[in-house]
């Protein structure tokens, strides 16, 4: 036999090598030779251990300071305790552990063997590199910081990766890949300067040729290729195909709207997706998760004709309409000009909410764009119809005051239709305000004086039911006549006057006075009741001019006469003119009327 054995003083056995002299000889020549040195054994078996190597051995004693290691040799080896500590202070061996260890010096000077795990490890971890490097292999190792031109490794040893070589792109921030565990080429080794020189960005571009030919081939043939999610985006996911990146967009996931990708899906979930498009020049490629089921816009306007009434769902709103689900991945919106016949609606809030169930009628359908146009007011009647066949103009009508504006009135006619009292027809009077007359929530009668139905507008007029108190006072009067009337407003070229029932006409102020003046204020004051003489009637303008200087004239006239003693003489007693007599019964009719 070749070995042989000796039991170590824990009663196991380890294996020792002959020496080679010792198969020379023959059966008799041992038998006659002395008897064999069993420490003479023991002496060459330790020779065959040399220092700064690695050796086996088993942990046999634990100190507060150090780990006993019998390696074969005539002394324990001794580690230090924190070599076989974990970061949180945890011991990572028990007595009884085979472990593998540096020997870095036969005996110190207490006379043990010096052991080392941790240059163990280097030392493996070494020979892991070399082998890597000469076999062309990847290896694994993990980013430790940036450093100056690239980034620090840990293969097991330190070694450099330079920020060129990171990636097949270049890397703004280096330093964001800290702590990543990634695999690498061994481009440089030198285990005597202790450098070793790493390429991620070769071993990317061996797997990206290599991946190529399968991504084409998928292609081609329209097969689905796995992968797995790498990194979620508002607009989408990427996909590892195995060293190749796709971007699975959010409008590719599914038929059916969804907010965000990782409704459907979370990093490192394993996925089969579709290749729609693959930039082979820019290495882009765009991949579809959705397209492996069957379009439901296939046929969607057999389903949904026009003109049929459907109902939804609403999943969103946004400024200029809302989108309803009218099933899982067919939807279809509502503008907000197609949400209310009667009101303006400026937000799709204002009527509906998400989550609403909607009965709507399909406007339109575009299949090719996979859109359909929807109508929510089209599900109701048109009071617009209503009003045409139900009113006439010259018709009456009684509704309350909605809204008041400065321009007119809102009187609602039928539910959800408002007709317009403008302000010059609330009343034959002039007014500055339409509070004037009505009040919010008033119920009032008027008079439709228009419809158009096309431009959604009904008129009204509230003082066709009144008596016209100008055609009136026109049928009355006339120009020359002298009425009494009370200054309501100055203004810098005249002053407005009541005339009585709310009629009222305008006196210039060159009509003030004989005399000239620069304002109205010197002559006439609001409040205060003046004759005046009428010199301008307008009945469809229903303008009247008036004159003040006149009307007094008139007046002082009439008390001239009235203060004239009545003295006849023979010749002319009983004489009076024709002009005293038509100006003085002129006057007193002007009075009646006035009264």
């Amino acid at each position: 036999m070749s070995t042989s054995e000796e039991k170590d003083h824990q009663g196991q056995t380890a294996p020792f090598e002959v020496p080679a002299e010792w198969l020379s000889l023959s059966s008799d020549t041992i038998g006659d030779a002395a008897p064999v040195d069993m420490g003479a054994l023991l002496k060459a078996k330790v020779a065959d251990h040399s220092e700064r190597q690695l050796i086996c051995g088993r942990v046999v004693a634990v100190t507060p300071t150090d780990v006993l290691v019998d390696v074969g040799l005539k002394s324990e080896g001794v580690v230090p305790r924190e070599e076989f500590t974990s970061p949180r202070g945890e011991l990572t061996v028990q007595i009884g552990d085979d472990v593998e260890v540096f020997l870095e010096r036969m005996e110190d000077a207490n006379g043990h063997v010096v052991l080392s795990k941790v240059k163990a490890q280097k030392m493996k971890a070494w020979e892991e590199v070399e082998h890597a490097y000469k076999e062309g292999r990847p290896i694994k190792g993990v980013i430790l910081d940036r450093v100056k031109g690239g980034l620090a490794v840990d293969v097991g040893v330190r070694a450099f990766l330079p920020g060129s070589l990171v990636d097949l792109q270049p890397v703004r921030n280096l330093r964001a890949l800290k702590g990543q565990e990634v695999e690498m080429r061994v481009i440089k080794v030198n285990r005597k300067r202790g450098n070793i020189v790493l390429s991620r960005k070769a071993f990317l571009e061996e797997r990206v040729a290599s991946q190529k030919e399968r991504i084409l081939e998928a292609v081609q043939q329209g097969r689905p290729v796995k992968g797995v999610i790498k990194n979620l985006t508002n607009f989408g996911a990427f996909v590892d195909l195995g060293g190749i990146d796709g971007l699975l967009h959010v409008t590719d996931m599914s038929w059916k709207r969804i907010n965000h990708p990782s409704e459907m899906f979370q990093v490192g979930d394993e996925v089969e997706v579709l290749i729609l498009n693959y930039d082979e020049e820019n290495g882009k490629l765009q991949l579809g998760f959705k397209q492996k089921e069957p379009s439901p816009w296939t046929n969607v306007a057999e389903r949904y004709p026009i003109g049929t009434k459907v109902k939804g769902k609403v999943i969103s709103l946004t400024n200029y309409g809302a989108f309803v689900e009218l099933e899982p991945g067919i939807e279809g919106m509502i503008h907000v000009s197609e949400m209310s016949w009667t009101k303006k609606v400026k937000h799709p809030s204002a009527v509906l909410n998400v989550g609403d169930m909607v009965e709507v009628v399909v406007l339109d359908i575009d299949q090719d764009a996979q859109r359909i146009s929807l109508g929510l007011k089209q599900a109701e009647p048109n009071p617009w119809d209503i009003i045409t066949e139900t009113y006439n103009e010259g018709d009456r009508v009684v509704g309350k005051v909605r809204n008041i504006t400065d321009f007119g009135v809102f009187v609602e006619v039928l539910d959800g239709v408002d007709g317009l009292v403008h302000i010059s027809d609330l009343s034959w009077k002039r007014i500055n305000h339409p509070s004037e007359v009505v009040k919010k929530g008033d119920e009032v009668e008027a008079v439709i004086t228009n419809i158009d139905a096309v431009n959604q507008r009904l008129s009204l007029s509230m003082k066709a039911l009144q008596p016209d108190i100008w055609e009136k006072f026109f049928q009355g009067h006339y120009v020359g006549d002298v009425v009494p009337g009370v200054v309501t407003k100055i203004v810098d070229f005249g002053a407005f006057v009541d005339l009585g029932d709310g009629v009222e006409g305008l006196v210039h102020i060159s009509e003030l006075s004989d005399k000239h003046i620069s304002s109205c204020a010197e002559v006439v004051e609001v409040g205060q009741s003046y004759p005046f003489k009428i010199i301008r009637l307008e009945p469809h303008e229903k303008r009247i001019g008036l004159s003040l200087k006149e009307g007094f004239r008139r007046e002082r006239q009439h008390r001239e006469r009235e203060e004239e003693p009545t003295h006849y003489s023979s010749g002319d007693e009983g004489r009076v003119s024709l002009g005293d007599v038509l100006d003085f019964s002129g006057f007193h009719k002007n009075e009646e009327d006035a009264e």
